[in-house]
């Protein structure tokens, strides 16, 4: 989809007892991999609402553990969401480990990338940057 001028992000949506075993997870995981390695991969916490309310809503600990099974796989960039204030909603530089965008929910704090690169280490930062 790049050579088209299309950026592409993925959100899975997490539920218990229906695709939060770590095989599934990791499958998914190396399916993106498999297309492409910067593809952003969203985890979203399932909420019981509407007609889904006999369900839990997904452990925080699930999402962290997927996002680790997203990176352990090779995906540059993994998200959790619907965890307010936590630290897998920001953005990190997949060489130097720096924070590049701080976010809580929908809203951003700093942007340390600069003409698409990290501004620390100067790693190209894969996405559609407004100068």
């Amino acid at each position: 989809m790049k050579e088209f001028g299309v950026w592409v992000e993925l959100t899975t949506l997490i539920i218990p007892g229906l695709n939060d075993s770590a095989e599934e997870l990791k499958k998914i995981a190396e399916f993106i991999v498999s297309v492409d390695k910067s593809i952003p991969w969203h985890i979203s916490r399932f909420y019981p609402t509407y007609k889904m309310t006999d369900i839990p809503p997904t452990p925080a600990q699930t999402l962290k553990k997927a996002r680790e099974i997203g990176f352990e796989a090779g995906l540059r960039f993994v998200y959790t969401g619907n965890i307010p204030g936590d630290t897998g909603e920001n953005t990190f530089c997949p060489s130097c480990g720096r924070e590049l965008i701080s976010r809580y929910g929908f809203s951003t704090g700093n942007i340390n990338i600069k003409d698409g690169k990290c501004r620390w280490c100067g790693e190209d930062i894969e996405g559609v940057w407004q100068s």
